[in-house]
């Protein structure tokens, strides 16, 4: 069976790019509670602002272009480390799955239903390379 990135990731140890390692640091950063306060704070700067703007419309278009261009980036960041940990859990089932296979199939030697068993398992563990 062909390892995942995640299992490559761990086999080889910690040789992530550093993308995936700034990936990594900004999820853990911005899942925190100092995030938020500093959005808040972005927000709290916007609204007091006000006075300073000559047109409600480009006072209205500053804080929407700020929350887009965040939202796209944080989008684009989160998605990424949302795979890489899909992909991590999946390795550890894949592990489970088969260890169990090869137990299954070890102690089948006398018992037919337990051979149909791991077979289906065994099968059930390839399913995600066809898809």
């Amino acid at each position: 069976m062909e390892r995942s990135d995640a299992a490559e990731t761990r086999m080889a140890g910690d040789r992530r790019s550093l993308f995936d390692r700034f990936v990594q640091t900004a999820h853990r950063r911005v899942s925190q509670a100092p995030f938020f306060f500093v959005c808040a704070g972005i927000v709290a700067i916007w609204l007091v602002s006000l006075p300073l703007w000559e047109d409600l419309k480009e006072w209205q278009t500053a804080i929407h272009t700020v929350a887009s261009v965040l939202t796209l980036l944080l989008v684009v960041l989160l998605e990424n480390a949302s795979r890489r940990a899909e992909e991590a859990a999946q390795e550890k089932l894949n592990v489970i799955a088969e260890a169990l296979a090869e137990l299954m199939t070890s102690a089948a030697r006398s018992d037919p239903d337990l051979r149909e068993a791991a077979k289906r398992l065994g099968d059930a563990v390839a399913l995600e390379e066809r898809h």
